[in-house]
């Protein structure tokens, strides 16, 4: 077993042993703990504890104390043992040690930078019907890094992806076709850039990128990209400018029309949705994401474009526990967010943090003050380190909600943790 000079045991072997003294598996130990916490906890989250990957915070010890009927000074002295033995191996072999989602962002980084970026062109290069084919998997490979970095990481990536292949379009000479096909992967790449920049705060530039990118999906006749173009333009002016966006958002459904493939249609709703709920329009949000969930349902015809890879059942339902937390229903937002956040992989960890910061808020309206001081832990537990403003943004917020409830002791340990 593992211990430090004092002989202590350190937490994850402490863990182990005091789980199987009670005849537990892991996925028996995390059913018991969301039962004694009301909130899920995941097996991965027990197996990362006992092998120390990750270290339980203030919340959690106590949550096990209580489990297991041991001192909570005894849990506290074992994690203060492995963060010892943790600096000691960092010391002795000068390689620290790196979580799932560091790795799989490091491995993502690794593959994108074998795309080498778009060569420049004689002018009048001659530029064959597989260009935009060629051009759309790439974006594609790129878009996948925003699921497991923040837009600080991304944003200069993305802009240079998008100067290469503006310039190819520039210099080249090809067919209507494929100039259509350029210029939508254009407006892809620029929406791309544009999120990267919202991302990370960077909203002029963000506005710039999607001016852009409604431009060029106008240019390439593509209704579906013109209308995420605007989505995308009204979740910005909501964001930044205190206005509703709901104009922006309704032109983004209609400029789509109902002939988009379903998941198109079921993402240009949930944003509608959105900014109606963030307006304090219950019954027009409620009838927006009728029509999302609706969509996502239907059997799609045609394939749907890359740019919608992410969107599922689940998130619609995580959109309609958002809108619901934003309209201080509880008992609607927490059933929604809950199930769908039960299957969400903390690789995607800035999205499952910011959509917890939602769960958080719907149990502080629900009066559930302890619970909802250990989902925002959980929430500064996955943000950390991201390159992101949005999670930092919505945990500020509700640490200032949770100022009033400092005497609670799970309350108290967590602003302190926070130095708030």
């Amino acid at each position: 077993m593992t211990t430090y000079d004092d002989q202590t045991l350190t937490i994850g072997p402490l863990l182990r042993q005091l789980r199987e003294a009670t005849g537990r598996t892991q996925q028996q130990l995390a059913a018991d703990l969301s039962l004694r916490r009301s909130h899920p906890v995941e097996q991965g989250m027990i197996s990362r504890w006992e092998n120390e990957e990750r270290l339980p915070d203030p919340v959690s010890r106590q949550l096990l104390a209580d489990e297991f009927a041991v001192p909570l000074d005894q849990l506290c002295r074992a994690v203060v043992a492995a963060r010892r033995l943790r600096r000691r191996h960092h010391h002795e072999d000068q390689e620290p040690d790196v979580d799932r989602r560091q790795f799989i962002s490091a491995s993502a980084g690794a593959g994108v930078a074998a795309i080498q970026l778009l060569p420049r062109l004689d002018a009048g290069r001659r530029l064959g019907a597989k260009t935009g084919h060629q051009l759309r998997q790439r974006t594609a490979r790129l878009r996948r890094l925003d699921d497991f970095v923040g837009g600080g990481d991304t944003y200069t990536l993305y802009c240079a992806e998008l100067t290469a292949t503006t310039t190819l379009a520039a210099e080249g000479a090809y067919t209507e076709a494929t100039g259509r096909e350029l210029r939508a992967v254009i407006a892809e790449q620029a929406q791309l850039a544009g999120w990267a920049a919202f991302d990370a705060g960077r909203y002029n530039d963000a506005r710039s990128h999607y001016m852009t990118a409604l431009a060029a999906s106008q240019a390439a006749e593509d209704k579906s990209l013109a209308g995420n173009s605007l989505a995308f333009l009204a979740y910005l002016e909501w964001a930044t400018a205190g206005n509703s966006g709901i104009a922006l958002a309704t032109a983004a459904c209609e400029a789509a029309g109902r002939g988009a493939v379903p998941t198109v249609r079921a993402l240009l709703y949930d944003r509608l949705a959105w900014q109606h709920a963030t307006s304090g329009n219950a019954r027009e949000a409620e009838r927006a994401l009728e029509v999302a969930e609706e969509a996502i349902a239907e059997q799609p015809s045609d394939p749907a474009p890359d740019w919608v890879y992410w969107v599922d059942a689940d998130e619609i339902a995580i959109m309609t526990g958002r809108c619901w937390a934003e309209l201080h229903r509880p008992l609607r937002a927490i059933p929604a967010l809950e199930a769908a956040l039960g299957r969400y992989d903390d690789t995607r960890a800035r999205d499952k943090a910011l959509y917890l910061t939602w769960l958080a808020s719907a149990y502080l309206d629900a009066g559930e003050i302890e619970h909802a001081a250990a989902i925002t832990t959980r929430v500064l537990d996955l943000s950390a380190g991201l390159a992101s403003v949005r999670p930092a943004g919505r945990s500020r917020m509700l640490l200032q909600r949770l100022q009033p409830h400092r005497a609670l002791g799970p309350v108290g340990q967590l602003l302190d943790r926070a130095q708030v």
